[in-house]
């Protein structure tokens, strides 16, 4: 079912509200996403022979903060045990296999692809690719345990960041950098 329709007959545009995230066969409910980000360095460039005073520019490299990820909850141990495991204090083979870096897919759900059911992932629009982030070869650099006090009713929130090397944004089959860092 195509996404409900304004006054003028354009779609709503999608919100931010509603989104699921896993990271190899883990899946986790996340309260907010941030740091989506990637910026490219401009490289100054002149050859000795230009009859031009100014310089050219050039793309450099390309450079990624790390996201920071909050939630309440997450629905299976397998990406509480990938957590876990990033930010063990054990150095070596053993606590750091080759499952140490994973993809993570950030996917935005799709409330008006069903009145009946408004939780509904658009599948249709999850297998085009779009309103889908994936963060390619990510881990855990830092991990938050939840602020606990007994006179308040709050939910205990968890938060992570997470370090990656490329991004691919929704719709676009290549990454956006086949390297880089944290900026």
């Amino acid at each position: 079912m195509p996404a409900m329709k304004n006054v003028s007959a354009l779609p709503y545009p999608m919100t931010s509200m509603n989104f699921v995230v896993t990271a190899g066969t883990g899946v986790a409910s996340f309260s907010e996403v941030t740091g989506i980000e990637a910026s490219v360095d401009v490289v100054e460039f002149r050859q000795g022979n230009s009859i031009s005073l100014a310089p050219i520019k050039v793309p450099g490299l390309v450079h990624h903060g790390n996201i920071t990820l909050k939630y309440g909850y997450i629905m299976d141990d397998s990406f509480r045990n990938w957590v876990a495991q990033c930010v063990s204090s054990e150095r070596g083979i053993t606590s750091r296999d080759k499952n140490f870096r994973l993809d993570v897919r950030v996917e935005l759900m799709d409330t008006g692809a069903s009145v009946e059911m408004p939780n509904k992932i658009n599948t249709e629009a999850a297998a085009a690719g779009g309103n889908v982030w994936v963060f390619k070869e990510a881990w855990v650099t830092k991990y938050n345990g939840p602020d606990m006090n007994a006179m308040n009713s709050q939910i205990a929130v968890e938060s992570i960041e997470l370090a990656y090397e490329s991004l691919v944004i929704a719709g676009n089959k290549a990454a956006a950098s086949s390297s880089g860092g944290a900026s």
